[in-house]
């Protein structure tokens, strides 16, 4: 019988707005229950200080410069961390933590990716087990760090007994697709499909004190300049043509494009933008499947815009079946938070979190450093 462990896993999503937080007990195989799930929201001064931060953060050479305010910005959220792991855990005895931590830069070329979040501190302040750093050890061995819930998706898939194949799409501030073929294997094919929530909430946060464009209301009551779309998915696709990555950061995606537009129609164009980018991918990643029928499962915040959800569902091809989350009965918003602290287990246990198929790394490798306590 595999060893079991009750974890804590915390993600702080691209988006940037605050803690998922999802305690399970696990074997971080076939056995996942979950104990309790709740989201921690930034403070105002947090949100405000990640963001203005990360629009900083373009190149290694920026890391240099705001070398201290990044080290501020860490000791802040793993302190907002610590608090989480206090109140959620009042009920339980957990074995250890899945710690993400907060993306600043994700850049697959320089082979990057940094997560703010002091492992050591955590441990010393929660008195628990730490994983984290969960990236860098498949980047060491090929891989772009990215994207690593993959297996966990599996585990989803597989307990659900969902008919293959099928998908789960999480539409974060990045959106990523992982397509299971094969149960009995790593079968896994994975990558980052454009973005998700990032540009949508940065427009909306640049015209009101709103976070995001709830149920994409905002985009509803606006008209998609078509003109101005199409210049803008040419320029995308002539930019990444150049490249071939698997992961992505928010970093590649701007606003500038829908600038002259007033807000609500700007809102309609980004989330157009925003679909057509998502659903060209996914169609390009599952030509193979064309006379198959396939379910997608969403998840992540995206899945409540409903506009953005719409107009994906429009541009993709009609094998293509798309559920949302709670349509299999689990919780959209806490899967990657789940995911963390599955990989956490099969962190400590040595097992692999990623794989060739899902990071481009050269082999299945296991990733985290650990901080006993």
């Amino acid at each position: 019988m595999s060893k079991e462990y009750t974890c804590l896993g915390m993600m702080s999503g691209t988006s940037g707005d605050g803690v998922d937080a999802s305690i399970i007990q696990s074997d971080g195989l076939d056995k996942s229950i979950i104990l309790k799930e709740k989201y921690y929201e930034y403070d105002e001064n947090l949100f405000r200080d990640y963001h203005s931060i990360k629009r900083k953060i373009n190149s290694l050479k920026d890391l240099k410069k705001n070398s201290s305010l990044i080290k501020k910005l860490e000791n802040t959220i793993t302190i907002f961390h610590a608090k989480v792991v206090k109140d959620i855990t009042k009920e339980f005895d957990i074995n250890l933590i899945g710690f993400h931590g907060q993306t600043i830069y994700h850049n697959p070329q320089e082979k990057i990716s940094l997560q703010l979040g002091n492992g050591n501190l955590l441990s010393q302040l929660t008195k628990k087990k730490i994983v984290f750093n969960f990236r860098q050890n498949d980047i060491n061995n090929g891989g772009e760090g990215a994207p690593l819930t993959p297996i966990f998706h599996k585990y989803l898939i597989k307990s659900k007994k969902i008919s293959l194949p099928a998908c789960i799409l999480n539409i974060g501030g990045i959106s990523n697709l992982t397509l299971v073929q094969n149960l009995n294997n790593h079968e896994i094919i994975s990558e980052d499909v454009g973005p998700g929530n990032c540009l949508i909430n940065t427009w909306i946060q640049h015209h009101t004190n709103e976070k995001f464009d709830l149920g994409g209301k905002i985009s509803d009551r606006g008209k998609i300049n078509e003109i101005i779309l199409e210049q803008a998915l040419e320029t995308h696709e002539s930019n990444f043509q150049k490249r071939n990555n698997i992961s992505l950061d928010t970093n590649d995606f701007d606003i500038s494009f829908a600038r002259g537009l007033n807000f609500e129609d700007g809102a309609a164009t980004l989330t157009s933008f925003t679909a057509k980018i998502i659903s060209s991918k996914i169609s390009l990643l599952l030509k193979e499947f064309n006379n198959k029928k396939i379910k997608i499962i969403i998840c992540g915040g995206g899945r409540k815009n409903e506009s953005l959800v719409k107009q994906i569902k429009l541009n993709s091809k009609k094998n293509l079946f798309f559920f949302n989350a709670e349509d299999f009965e689990f919780n959209g918003d806490f899967v990657e938070s789940q995911a963390f602290a599955y990989l956490a287990i099969r962190a400590v246990l040595s097992l692999p979190i990623s794989f060739p198929s899902t990071t481009g790394c050269f082999s299945p490798c296991s990733g985290g450093e650990i901080i006993d306590y």
